[in-house]
């Protein structure tokens, strides 16, 4: 399925908790993972110090906010390397999934990721979340390691149905960022705002995602 090159020697042991997170689909996963560890930093898609935390801060963390998801059409701004977009794809397959990305070599690594491991129920489309033509609009939308809430609603809150959900996964300053987006919440009459924290139930890091409803 990916390459049969060796996996570096500094790539963390897969954690217990991606188990119970990708059931059934876990080799999906497993394969994944070893691809972007093996050709993430040669692409440019994740950091030289990534790979001792690659499964926990990044695959299990995107893994997380799968909960929060349902049926319909969910948006990543942002995708990068796949962290959440593909990920989410691999452990909610009932759910259709639009991986938005500017970038050309990425782009290539999400549409090849998606070849290699039969997502179907990925799109990848190459634009800035503003230059974004989306048909039909999304019901749910999410983005990680992007920018500020402040910068990030507005980018985001247009491609949204009315009633769609914005869930961000976001880090320990979310606070803060909360605080500073309140004009922009306004703006874009976003409801039912809050932070939720996934994770606390499970071995693993908890995460923090910022949710509200698109009016």
């Amino acid at each position: 399925m990916t390459s049969a090159a060796p996996l570096p020697e500094s790539l963390e042991p897969e954690p217990s908790v991606a188990t119970a997170l990708f059931g059934d689909r876990i080799d999906l996963a497993r394969a994944f993972t070893n691809d972007l560890a093996r050709r993430g930093e040669e692409l440019g898609l994740i950091g030289p110090l990534e790979l001792p935390r690659l499964w926990t801060r990044h695959v299990v963390n995107s893994a997380l906010l799968a909960a929060l998801l349902r049926p319909g059409r969910v948006g990543d701004i942002g995708s990068g390397a796949g962290l959440p977009g593909l990920v989410l794809a691999i452990a909610r397959p009932d759910v259709d999934f639009v991986l938005i990305e500017p970038m050309e070599r990425r782009v290539a690594w999400l549409n090849e990721q998606k070849s290699l491991l039969s997502l179907d129920n990925v799109e990848v489309v190459r634009a800035r979340a503003e230059e974004a033509q989306l048909s039909p609009w999304l019901d749910q939308a999410t983005a990680r390691a992007v920018t500020a809430l402040s910068k990030l609603i507005p980018l985001v809150a247009p491609l949204m149905k009315s009633g769609g959900e914005l869930v961000f996964l976001k880090g320990a300053s979310v606070e803060a960022e909360l605080a500073a987006a309140t004009k922009v919440i306004r703006k874009h009459r976003l409801t039912d705002v809050e932070i939720v924290m996934l994770g606390e139930d499970l071995d693993t890091e908890p995460t923090r995602v910022f949710r509200a409803t698109v009016d």
